[in-house]
């Protein structure tokens, strides 16, 4: 069979998905969620995050987004509060029992990102970055 970069993306996109799908906390969330929630407790640190933030973030539609969120609400892991700014704005909020995911979370997503650059030079995935963004870019 002729090699496609869809082939291959797909590939490689299952085989991060079933790696991420090892880890212990796939009991209570899953792999969406916790790369979700890394993402809501990385930069809720530095500002608010909104579901414009996430959709953003990995390319999600609205309402791919807000089932997302709905059932991280429903687990316990976020809940959404007004801001004082904007009465329209809800922002996102990691609650406790989330942060005692975070350190496995992000162990988690560090110990993928080793596995799946192992082996390749610097000089390569600057070629892959670029050659990825600019695949983002026109499927944008």
């Amino acid at each position: 069979m002729k090699e496609t970069v869809g082939r291959s993306v797909g590939m490689l996109s299952n085989l991060i998905r079933r790696h991420f799908s090892t880890f212990s906390f796939h009991d209570t969330l899953s792999g969406t969620q916790g790369k979700t929630l890394h993402f809501i407790l990385a930069r809720g640190q530095e500002c608010d995050v909104f579901q414009k933030d996430i959709e953003e973030e990995y390319s999600l539609r609205p309402p791919t987004a807000t089932k997302l969120l709905k059932d991280m609400e429903k687990n316990g892991l976020i809940y959404r509060e007004a801001v004082p700014y904007d009465a329209r704005l809800k922002r996102i909020v990691a609650t406790k029992k989330a942060m005692q995911y975070q350190e496995l979370i992000h162990q988690s997503l560090e110990e993928t990102e080793d596995r799946l650059t192992s082996g390749i030079s610097p000089q390569d995935l600057a070629v892959f970055f670029r050659v990825i963004n600019q695949m983002i870019r026109n499927m944008s």
